[in-house]
C-alpha cells in the first residue's frame, strides 16, 4: 500500500475519533467514514495499530488476526448510519448527529438503544452478504444447510452463514462493553466518580443487550428462498436456501422495537455477584432478548445541546398538514414555523425508446416549502 494512502486513512480517521471521542464503544463507527480502510484493511494488518484511537485493544487484535474482515465492519458500520437516518429522517432526533457529536449514541436513552442495535446488525449484515459472495477467504456459504426437508424439497444454492457474520459481530462489536461490564467498581473512589463508573458499568450492560437485539432480529428473519425446475415449469423438483432479508427490512424492525422499548434499571444480586436489567415499572411486560432496552428518559431534542446529541429542529423543513412527529407543530416543538415558495428542477414527460434507454424533459415545478423557526 501507497505511503500516502495510509498517511491519508490515518488522518480521516483521527478527525472522525475526535468526533466521536466521548463514544466509548461506539467508536468505531468512525471507520464508515474512511474510504481508505477497504483497500488498506485487506491484507495490511499493520494498518490496524494505526486505528488504536478508534479500536478497543482487543479490537486492534481482531483487525491483525482478520484484516480483510475490516471492509465489512467499514461497510456495516456506513450502512448502519445511513439506515439510522431514514428511519429517524422524519423526527426531531434524525440521526445526522452521529456526523457531528455522539452523544445520543454514548447515552442511555432509547436512540443509543436504536444506535447499538443497527450497528450491530450492520456488521453482521455486511459480513454474511461478503461471505456468501465469496467476497472472503475464511468464510463461504452455510455449509451445514444441505440434504432434503421435512416438506419436501432439497436444500441447495447459497444459505447466508448468518451464525457466522453474528458471530464475528459479537466478537468484534462487543469487545469494549464488554471490558467495561466486568469491571469491579473501586472502592476508593469520591461519590461522584463511584457513581459515573456505576453508570458506565450499567450502559456497557444496557448497549451489549441492544447488541445482541439487532442481531437477534437477522437470525430470526431468515427466509427460504426457492427455485423451481422442471418441465415449462412445473416445479416438479425445488431447490432452496435460507437468505437474510434486505437491510432495510432489518432498520424497519428495528424501528420499530425502537418504539415499543422498555425502560429498565439496574438491579444487582444480593452476593453482588450478578448484574442484570429489569423492567423500571412492575407493569411493563418483561423484555426479550430481541427488543430493545433504555436506562434514561430522552430529551424532547428541540434545541441544540452536543451532550445530549441534539442538533434543535431549527431550519428543519416539515409538514404543514401533518399531525403527526413530521407535522409544524410538533416538529418545531410549538416555536412557528416560516413558509416560502421554491421552483425544483424534476424529471417529466419520460419516453422510452428501443433499444434500451428512458428519454426525459426536465420540468420546473413550484413547491410551497416550510421550515422551523
Amino acid at each position: 500500500m501507497k505511503r500516502m494512502e495510509w498517511f491519508n486513512l490515518v488522518v480521516v480517521v483521527a478527525v472522525s475519533t475526535l468526533a466521536i471521542q466521548s463514544a466509548s464503544a461506539i467508536q468505531w463507527l468512525a471507520l464508515s467514514r474512511s474510504s481508505a480502510v477497504a483497500s488498506a484493511a485487506i491484507g495490511t494488518p499493520s494498518i490496524c495499530d494505526q486505528l488504536a484511537e478508534t479500536l478497543d485493544t482487543k479490537q486492534v487484535q481482531f483487525c491483525k488476526k482478520h484484516p480483510g474482515f475490516m471492509m465489512s465492519v467499514q461497510t456495516g458500520a456506513s450502512r448502519a448510519i445511513d439506515e439510522c437516518k431514514f428511519q429517524f429522517r422524519t423526527r426531531r432526533w434524525n440521526c445526522s448527529t452521529l456526523d457531528e457529536t455522539a452523544g445520543a449514541a454514548t447515552s442511555g436513552t432509547r436512540e443509543a438503544a436504536f444506535v447499538h442495535a443497527i450497528s450491530a446488525a450492520g456488521v453482521a449484515h455486511a459480513l454474511t452478504r461478503a461471505c456468501s459472495a465469496g467476497e472472503l477467504d475464511d468464510c463461504g456459504c452455510d455449509r451445514t444447510v444441505r440434504g432434503a426437508s421435512p416438506e419436501g424439497f432439497q436444500w441447495a444454492g447459497c444459505s447466508d452463514n448468518v451464525h457466522f457474520g453474528t458471530s464475528f459481530s459479537r466478537t468484534f462489536v462487543d469487545a469494549r462493553e464488554h471490558r467495561f461490564s466486568k469491571r469491579k467498581p473501586k472502592a476508593n473512589l469520591n461519590g461522584t466518580a463511584a457513581a459515573q463508573q456505576q453508570m458506565q458499568i450499567w450502559r456497557a450492560l444496557m448497549n451489549l443487550h441492544n447488541n445482541e437485539a439487532g442481531r437477534k432480529i437477522i437470525e430470526k428473519s431468515m427466509r427460504i428462498e426457492c427455485k423451481c425446475h422442471g418441465v415449462s415449469g412445473s416445479c416438479e423438483l425445488r431447490t432452496c436456501w435460507k437468505a437474510m432479508p434486505s437491510f432495510r427490512e432489518i432498520g424497519e424492525q428495528l424501528k420499530e422495537k425502537f418504539d415499543s422499548a422498555t425502560e429498565v434499571e439496574p438491579r444487582t444480586s444480593h452476593s453482588g455477584s450478578r448484574r442484570h436489567l429489569v423492567p423500571r415499572s412492575p407493569t411493563y411486560k418483561p423484555h426479550t432478548d430481541a427488543d430493545l432496552v433504555y436506562l434514561d428518559r430522552s430529551p424532547d431534542y428541540c434545541e441544540y445541546d452536543s451532550k445530549t446529541g441534539s442538533l434543535g429542529t431549527h431550519g428543519r423543513p416539515c409538514n404543514k398538514t401533518s399531525k403527526a412527529i413530521d407535522g409544524c407543530d410538533l416538529l418545531c416543538c410549538n416555536r412557528g414555523y416560516k413558509s416560502h415558495r421554491e421552483r425544483r428542477a424534476e424529471r417529466c414527460m419520460c419516453k422510452f425508446h428501443w433499444c434500451c434507454s428512458v428519454h426525459c424533459k426536465t420540468c420546473l415545478r413550484e413547491v410551497e416549502v416550510h421550515t422551523c423557526m
